[in-house]
């Protein structure tokens, strides 16, 4: 994606103060960014609280108005693109008498990209959307997305360094942004799930978790590693997302003035940002973390103050390819009520209408976003939903809760288990096959959207950005652990019939027993979830399942059945081609043995069971899909 593709240069005296300038047409591609920057012809005390900006922007089938932002100085900058190919017209407005800001014109035209081009970066094909049916993602030309994440929430930091060369460098402590990112994108990762800024978040030696004397919580943030004090936060050049001094009394050194930012910090995201979509993965952008909510509506104006902030970054990156949330809700504890958060994330819906280009938005939440905020008609803002921050498998189950909300949006397991945690040793295969649960037992839960991965312990590690030297867990060492290069298998599993992924139905109900282990473990459950006529069912056996049996079977039917390692993404066809179970007149089957012939599972493992009547048709489709991924 280009940025800095079409400026607008105003505040030249040859024009007079109400004529509209026109700028000479460009040619983009569909989906592609177009930046217009706007000079502003006259002072302001505060830009980011005072002005708002934005282009009627109209093309085929589309007549919206996109909202930019200030970003410095006197520039403005609104950024679009063109979701059709044709002719695309826009001119600027503002809600202050400005020149510089009102009345510029502006038309670019827009070309399709071609089969190579889209084969050689999926974001050329538009925004992420959900599917037909509501259950799943795709993007916008309809190929399916299964979604492959990441856990980077420090990303806009120093901890994932940003250098300008494109020089690659070994996973040690020299690497860097694009290592991580090309390392992750070759192990078929697509997706960086990250927090647009931690603004109270400083080493400062003051606590990590830190109060005022009358208790509201200034911030909970992680300790640095080798202090007791919180993890710095600020970009490579030593930025925070807000300017100094703050308004809360006696605090004023360590929490910011949040009605005052620093375009300076999200500039240096921005190169991050657009790195991510040019390799062809979607940043998902949390706009800030839980801990800040006391103090931002306890010392500013609410929900108008975080109302704007939402908005401020949702512009900034309403044209790259991307998902959205309004908050990290990781816990409700040290936080405000989920309420006040909805209340400020519908004022943007209210204020400023759903991000024009189609982004998505949902949040990171405990245990559900359908539990914290309730469905779509109470959260307008959401489109789709998440589960997390529990990390054992009882939770799965408010995925199949999300999965029977009308209407019907696509689920997610947004922050599960992460390696390292729990009873695991870090980076060990224990831990990779707890990974491996959380994986396959969210997604035939019901997580059709895809799955985000996390490492690190409780101490920290990828997901935390560990990089002083008495981390104990740094980021080039637990992105080389096992269990991220084994999500990929995920995907082979869940898309080997192409996108009939999409029509699962969890149906863990159909599988006895399902329940043999302890509710908070990673062990000794099943899950399961089938087409609703039953011709394509896929299974998941954590470690110490017993040989178990299906029913709600069409009477009569024949099942090819083969098995999967999740360990290393090989079906093992253990039956041949030609061997068939069949329902018995009840509507049941009773399941091969494991691997081995073990009748309990002394691993993890996969199974699928298809009807062969089923299997030329779905491998004429399947082949179809998997050449437009």
């Amino acid at each position: 994606m280009n940025r800095h593709i079409q400026s607008v240069l105003l505040g030249l005296s040859c024009i007079a103060p109400l004529t509209a300038a026109a700028v000479q047409a460009e040619t983009r591609h569909v989906w592609e960014q177009v930046e217009i920057t706007l000079h502003s012809q006259r002072p302001y005390e505060n830009p980011y609280t005072d002005v708002l900006v934005w282009v009627d922007l109209k093309g085929p089938n589309f007549d919206k108005r996109c909202y930019g932002f200030w970003d410095g100085g006197s520039t403005f900058r609104v950024r679009i693109l063109a979701t059709a190919p044709g002719r695309w017209t826009w001119e600027s407005g503002a809600n202050v008498g400005d020149p510089g800001l009102q009345g510029v014109r502006g038309e670019f035209t827009a070309v399709p990209w071609t089969e190579a081009e889209l084969a050689e970066n999926p974001c050329r094909r538009g925004m992420v959307r959900p599917s037909g049916n509501g259950h799943a993602f795709e993007y916008a030309d309809g190929t399916p997305f299964f979604l492959l994440g990441d856990t980077w929430w420090a990303t806009p930091t120093f901890r994932f360094p940003w250098r300008d060369d494109d020089t690659p460098r070994p996973l040690n402590s020299a690497a860097g942004f694009k290592d991580y990112v090309r390392y992750r994108r070759s192990q078929q990762f697509n997706c960086i799930a990250m927090i647009a800024a931690f603004p109270n978040w400083a080493n400062d030696g003051q606590p990590a978790r830190w109060k005022t004397r009358d208790g509201m919580i200034l911030r909970w943030a992680w300790p640095q590693a080798g202090t007791e004090s919180a993890k710095d936060m600020t970009d490579e050049q030593g930025r925070r997302a807000f300017q100094f001094p703050g308004a809360v009394p006696g605090y004023e050194k360590h929490f910011p003035d949040l009605n005052r930012i620093v375009p300076e910090y999200f500039q240096s995201l921005d190169k991050k940002i657009d790195y991510l979509n040019a390799q062809g993965m979607i940043p998902f952008i949390e706009v800030a973390r839980r801990d800040i909510g006391q103090a931002w509506k306890g010392h500013y104006a609410w929900p108008d103050s975080y109302t704007r902030f939402i908005q401020y970054v949702w512009s900034r990156y309403q044209a790259n390819i991307c998902l959205f949330s309004p908050i990290h809700f990781d816990t409700p504890a040290q936080s405000i009520a989920t309420e006040d958060w909805n209340v400020a994330a519908n004022l943007v819906i209210d204020r400023y209408g759903h991000p024009p280009f189609g982004t998505l938005a949902g949040t990171n939440s405990n245990p559900s976003s359908l539990e914290n905020w309730g469905h779509t008609d109470r959260a307008r803002w959401l489109s789709f939903h998440q589960i997390g921050n529990r990390r054992t498998h009882d939770v799965y189950e408010y995925l199949a809760e999300i999965f029977q909300a009308q209407p019907p949006v696509p689920g997610i397991n947004g922050e599960p288990y992460y390696d390292g945690m729990e009873d695991a040793e870090p980076g060990s295969d224990k831990a990779a096959r707890y990974c491996r649960s959380a994986m396959y037992g969210s997604v035939l839960s019901g997580g059709l959207g895809g799955y985000i991965y996390g490492a690190g312990g409780w101490q920290g590690g990828l997901w935390s950005g560990e990089v002083e030297a008495a981390s104990e867990d740094p980021i080039w060492e637990v992105i080389q652990w096992p269990s991220g290069d084994q999500l990929r298998h995920l995907k082979t599993f869940i898309l080997s019939e192409g996108r009939r992924y999409q029509d699962l139905i969890p149906s863990v109900e159909l599988l006895s027993p399902n329940r043999s282990g302890k509710a908070k473990s990673l062990d000794g459950w099943a899950y399961c979830a089938a087409t609703g006529s039953r011709d394509l069912v896929l299974l998941y056996f954590e470690q110490d399942c017993p040989q178990a049996t299906l029913s709600g079977l069409p009477a009569g039917q024949n099942y090819q059945v083969d098995w999967y390692d999740p360990r290393t993404g090989r079906w093992l066809n253990e039956a041949a081609a030609s061997d068939a179970i069949t329902v018995a007149a009840d509507g049941t089957i009773r399941l091969p043995p494991f691997p081995g012939t073990k009748v309990k599972s002394d691993t993890d493992w996969a199974l699928k069971l298809q009807s062969p009547s089923e299997q030329k048709r779905d491998r004429r489709k399947k082949t179809a899909d998997r050449n437009m991924e």
